[in-house]
């Protein structure tokens, strides 16, 4: 970098400004695989407001790629689950022997389908139509995977939702947890906000309550984001980024904290142990919604959002 000369005292405050800069960005960075010791502890935070879901923040994507002919396709072969669905069929279901598509209980008006008017990486992603109504939802799932994985379990996937969420309760994310009674652990959004939601007791992270709700965030509209989670069985952790920053309200640790994981702490043995995975979209009474999903990936080490 080069700039006009205007004095030492001039010169040294840039370079500190900027090594402040660089210093705070890595601080809010979640662990990566290139470094497999980590433990996923940031303590990085977003999206405290004041009281309502009004007081929440929305997430602005820092991902590229956004659209069909976006950046180079991932190279992910070395973990155990990687797709950029690039090798699917355009206007067919996802598939390659990784996914099924699944509509458990009773079917409806949901679809999922490879397509190419939105992609983060490459030129295909998979949408998915989620009508409002239960029986209206539709799900893409994987479930040999996820189980195979250990004791601690990293997620990322990118997604891209064509509008805001409303304040009914919905799911776009869901695993089968065998430790809780073939119960799902569930990930949507409510009070406008992502939050997890336990379906055995209906525990939800945030407590939907207008503080508990300012501690999440809003996700972006027409942008991609990047979803990172870890579960911990043994201890019961749950922690959950969004464009690689900790959202304090989606964790789960060993304390209970109130308006956060105060519900959650109802189970206080709560150690999951999911054997699938499910993507796609239910709502149960809650807004339909069209949303665009890529780069899906599954890892016992941390995996970062970047391709």
């Amino acid at each position: 970098m080069s700039f006009t000369k205007k004095g030492a005292r001039a010169r040294y405050l840039f370079v500190g400004l900027l090594l402040a800069a660089c210093g705070g960005e890595t601080a809010s960075k979640p662990p990566t695989s290139a470094n497999s010791s980590a433990t996923g502890s940031n303590t990085s935070t977003s999206g405290n407001g004041g009281a309502g879901a009004s007081g929440t923040t929305t997430m602005s994507s820092s991902t590229t790629g956004a659209g069909a002919g976006g950046s180079a396709p991932i190279d992910c072969s070395d973990l155990p689950l990687c797709d950029d669905f690039e090798d699917a069929t355009l206007g067919g279901p996802p598939g390659g022997g990784l996914w099924l598509v699944v509509t458990p209980n009773c079917k409806g008006s949901g679809a999922v389908v490879v397509d190419d008017a939105q992609a983060h990486s490459g030129n295909l992603s998979v949408r998915v139509d989620g009508a409002s109504g239960y029986c209206n939802h539709i799900f893409f799932a994987n479930q040999d995977t996820i189980g195979s994985l250990g004791q601690r379990i990293y997620g990322r996937m990118h997604v891209y939702f064509d509008a805001a969420f409303g304040g009914g309760h919905t799911t776009f994310l869901a695993m089968k947890d065998d430790a809780d009674g073939g119960k799902d652990l569930r990930m949507g959004g409510q009070n406008e906000v992502y939050m997890w939601n336990r379906e055995s007791d209906d525990a939800t992270l945030p407590v939907m309550s207008p503080a508990g709700s300012a501690t999440s965030v809003k996700p972006s509209v027409n942008a991609w984001q990047c979803i990172e989670f870890m579960i911990d069985g043994p201890t019961g952790e749950l922690k959950t980024w969004v464009d690689g920053v900790l959202v304090a309200g989606l964790v789960v640790d060993g304390e209970s904290t109130p308006d956060i994981d105060s519900g959650w702490h109802s189970k206080p043995d709560w150690m999951p142990h999911v054997s699938d995975i499910k993507i796609g979209w239910e709502a149960y009474g809650g807004n339909g919604i069209t949303m665009w999903v890529d780069d899906i990936a599954l890892d016992s080490n941390p995996i970062g959002c970047a391709p």
